[in-house]
């Protein structure tokens, strides 16, 4: 029997960090107490106008091949979940591919499912490796974020950052992604989108994105509570078996709301939404390297990472480390 565990760990963040008081101070409406009382939120990071999407997508994926022990070539397929792409096209997987020196025709493809892209891209990499066409997938979640906001909306423009974050998914004997479920209701996407696009050579419709705070709230608690207990249901385990919860990183009272509703205390809680904002499909991935690389997961133990983005995009899996 062929499984895929996580072989390596990797992640980045673009220059220095952001503090709200910085964003007061660039003229925004806002103050770092309320930030922080509504999100969790103190600091963040935002790319330099020269940095794309795969150049965030580089560095992660370095510092993830090294840690698995790999060189890049190692790698035959590369899945790059973003909503913030290099370009309409070729995908920022392929761009990836170039900037590494990857030579050796490893399948390359995008994945949009916004701040769930991550796990949708984990998940299907583990079905091409468990079928054996694949021997080791890169998985990235990378974001340039700050360029969809609309930086005179306090309600949205706080709470995003830039950051991308990778692991090196790898055949096994042994079991590593135990259960996992993606799931999607598109009649919910008018309260977060972008919901404009690029014709003719001019942008149509807005090209920010746009938010309905407290819609978001209420149904991201809802379906993150109900994934998590999904899967852990198909592994026929409880909460309790749970080491390490790695939600997405927006808001850190959904994250305490969602850890309740599933039973994990919030000591086995990943949490940095403080450290990097809300940076989409990179977030869960940044919030499992910081996890690895300071010793608190450690080999055998369960970790569920589970996303919910606009769409609506909603999913989960659970991990041996």
């Amino acid at each position: 029997m062929i499984y895929a565990r996580i072989a390596g760990t990797g992640s980045f963040l673009p220059g220095e960090p952001v503090t709200n008081d910085d964003l007061v101070a660039r003229g925004i409406e806002t103050s770092d107490q309320w930030i922080v009382d509504r999100t969790g939120i103190r600091t963040r990071y935002l790319a330099p106008p020269e940095m794309a999407s795969s150049d965030l997508a580089r560095e992660a994926s370095v510092r993830a091949i090294e840690a698995a022990g790999l060189a890049p070539d190692d790698i035959d397929l590369i899945i790059v979940a973003t909503s913030t792409p290099d370009c309409i096209f070729p995908s920022t997987a392929a761009l990836l591919q170039s900037k590494l020196g990857i030579r050796n025709g490893a399948a390359a493809f995008d994945v949009q499912a916004v701040c769930s892209g991550f796990v949708y891209g984990l998940t299907i990499a583990e079905k091409f490796i468990r079928s054996g066409s694949h021997k080791r997938a890169l998985v990235v979640g990378a974001e340039v974020f700050s360029r969809i906001l609309d930086w005179s909306d306090r309600g949205t423009c706080v709470l995003f950052g830039d950051g991308a974050g990778a692991v090196v998914l790898e055949a096994s004997d042994t079991p590593g992604v135990l259960a996992g479920a993606l799931h999607a209701d598109g009649s919910h996407h008018p309260i977060l989108c972008v919901p404009g696009n690029v014709a003719a050579g001019q942008v149509v419709g807005d090209p920010f994105l746009r938010m309905d705070g407290q819609a978001v709230f209420k149904f991201a608690v809802k379906v993150l509570g109900d994934v998590a207990l999904e899967v852990l249901g198909q592994a026929g385990l409880g909460a309790d078996a749970v080491d390490w919860l790695i939600p997405h990183q927006a808001n850190v009272r959904i994250i305490q709301a969602t850890a309740k509703r599933i039973g994990v205390p919030m000591e086995k809680v990943i949490t940095t939404v403080d450290r990097h904002g809300n940076t989409s499909a990179a977030s869960i991935p940044l919030a499992l390297d910081l996890a690895v690389r300071d010793g608190r997961i450690r080999p055998g133990q369960r970790l569920v990472v589970e996303g919910v983005g606009g769409g609506f995009t909603w999913g989960a899996v659970l991990l041996q480390f």
